[in-house]
């Protein structure tokens, strides 16, 4: 597995995380957050490899905000016209994986101490010893020398928002103090079916947040229902401490 290749790369970083080319100050000046080109939203000359040719039109299957937002759909813009977005999925998911099993490679996903040179260099053995696309790996690199690497997650997370929606599945994020019974989670599965329709696909993910109190509270396509205890109890509380007007009554 790529995730396997990853871990094998890790002393290479080791090395690097104590070599003498390490910085043991912030920059004074951080890079940009976005470089123009993902600004401009023109990624394809820094991520792609292929020759010159007519650039295909590619639509996102939702916007997405933010600094993080804009990575996550240029890495998609780039992929999809290259054909190649499952396997990108695939690698930057097995990343992500990889840093969750070492607690060194997290580390140094994090260190925004680590110079940017450095950084690069790790990156970059790192996608060679996976055998990463070109893609995958340029678009690493863009990340590692504005010093978002720290912000990989994230990115990741809504690069998946877009595969899933690309896909037509919708993810509905279900809150509970318990796991739902099976057949409960099976007759909420078909009742928010019917009301997203025809054309997607329903993707149930359980939380447990015993804070909740009870009911449940369940958020899909940017809208939150909030059944739960804690928030029938909070409306209760400002219910009841409302004044009484008397001269209504």
């Amino acid at each position: 597995m790529a995730s396997a290749r990853i871990r094998s790369g890790l002393p290479l970083l080791n090395r690097i995380l104590r070599s003498d080319s390490l910085s043991t100050q912030r920059p004074a000046i951080q890079r940009s957050v976005l470089t123009p080109a993902f600004t401009a939203f023109q990624p394809s000359k820094n991520l792609s490899t292929s020759s010159v040719q007519k650039e295909e039109k590619i639509k996102l299957p939702i916007t997405l905000y933010g600094g993080t937002g804009n990575y996550a759909s240029a890495l998609f813009v780039v992929a999809k016209r290259s054909k190649v977005l499952d396997q990108v999925e695939s690698e930057i998911l097995d990343l992500i994986e990889a840093s969750k099993k070492s607690p060194k490679f997290s580390q140094f996903l994090k260190d925004l101490s680590v110079r940017a040179d450095a950084r690069v260099k790790a990156i970059n053995e790192i996608c060679a010893t996976a055998k990463f696309s070109d893609i995958t790996k340029n678009f690493l690199v863009i990340v590692a020398e504005n010093g978002r690497l720290n912000h990989l997650e994230s990115i990741v997370n809504k690069f998946k928002q877009l595969t899933m929606a690309d896909k037509g599945i919708v993810k509905a994020m279900v809150t509970t103090v318990m796991p739902l019974p099976p057949q409960e989670e099976k007759e909420l599965k078909e009742t928010l079916q019917d009301i997203i329709g025809h054309g997607k696909t329903v993707q149930v993910e359980q939380k447990i947040d015993p804070s909740i109190l009870g009911g449940i509270m369940i958020e899909f396509e940017q809208k939150l229902f909030d059944m739960s205890i804690r928030t029938r109890a909070k409306q209760m509380e400002r219910f009841l401490r409302e004044p009484v007007d008397f001269d209504s009554l």
